[in-house]
């Protein structure tokens, strides 16, 4: 997370990617125990629920584990993870330079393959759509599928208007507002020819091959919060990861 994201983020969010940096460093390597909670919060001049709340996202990403009486230590797999792959954060939130755009404002419609994805009981999901833009050029555009229970939270938002520039994702916006935090994310990455509404959005031709990515954002109790399906232009877009041997 950048300086100023991290800024802006609450302070439970502040917490646990601090204690993140600090696991990927390699502080709380052997066994040793995490500061408690009291020591935390005297530590950053934060409350002691807010400490929880960061102890809870870690222990939920499988980051750490607890035992009661004894206290909070890393666990194997988590520190292996964090080095390898970093925290979820890397695609929650904007990279620097990075802005949005909306092309269409939040809706309720039904969508049944949207609906299906997302988990619903139901057939209405609510959409919103827009463009990315690095140093000027715009080189995505996403869609974004929410339940109800969570689109209610960017109702009426003037960061939600077509034409309204943000430097944060739908997902990095709603995040805030969940009761549970979001703790993983399942890609799918293919190649699909530009629609004429996306090749509009892209400027380039229908047809044009694009990278697909479709992200379904899962929280803490396995629940679907979110689908967003983008569509980049290779000229303009490389994706990258690495991945290490377990």
């Amino acid at each position: 997370m950048g300086g100023r994201d991290n800024e802006q983020a609450p302070a439970h969010r502040r917490m646990s990617h601090a204690l993140r940096e600090q696991i990927a460093a390699g502080h709380f390597h052997g066994g040793r125990q995490l500061p408690t909670e009291l020591e935390l919060a005297e530590q950053y001049g934060l409350s002691r629920q807010t400490v929880r709340r960061a102890f809870y996202d870690l222990v939920a990403d499988g980051l750490v584990y607890r035992v009661p009486g004894r206290g909070t230590f890393v666990s194997e797999l988590g520190s292996r993870r964090l080095r390898r792959l970093g925290p979820i954060e890397e695609l929650t939130n904007l990279p620097a330079g990075t802005t949005t755009e909306i092309v269409a404002p939040l809706r309720r419609r039904a969508d049944i393959e949207a609906a299906s994805r997302l988990r619903l009981d139901n057939d209405f999901v609510s959409t919103i759509a827009y463009v990315r833009r690095y140093a000027g050029i715009v080189f995505a555009v996403t869609t974004v599928h929410l339940p109800d229970l969570h689109a209610q939270h960017l109702c009426g938002g003037a960061g939600t208007e077509p034409g309204a520039i943000g430097a944060h994702t739908i997902i990095g916006l709603l995040e805030p507002h969940l009761a549970s935090p979001v703790v993983e994310l399942v890609q799918s990455i293919t190649v699909a020819p530009a629609s004429e509404e996306t090749a509009h959005h892209l400027d380039c031709p229908v047809g044009h091959p694009l990278l697909r990515a479709d992200r379904v954002y899962l929280d803490s109790d396995s629940r679907a919060v979110e689908l967003a399906v983008g569509y980049y232009l290779p000229e303009h877009y490389t994706y990258r990861n690495t991945i290490g041997r377990s």
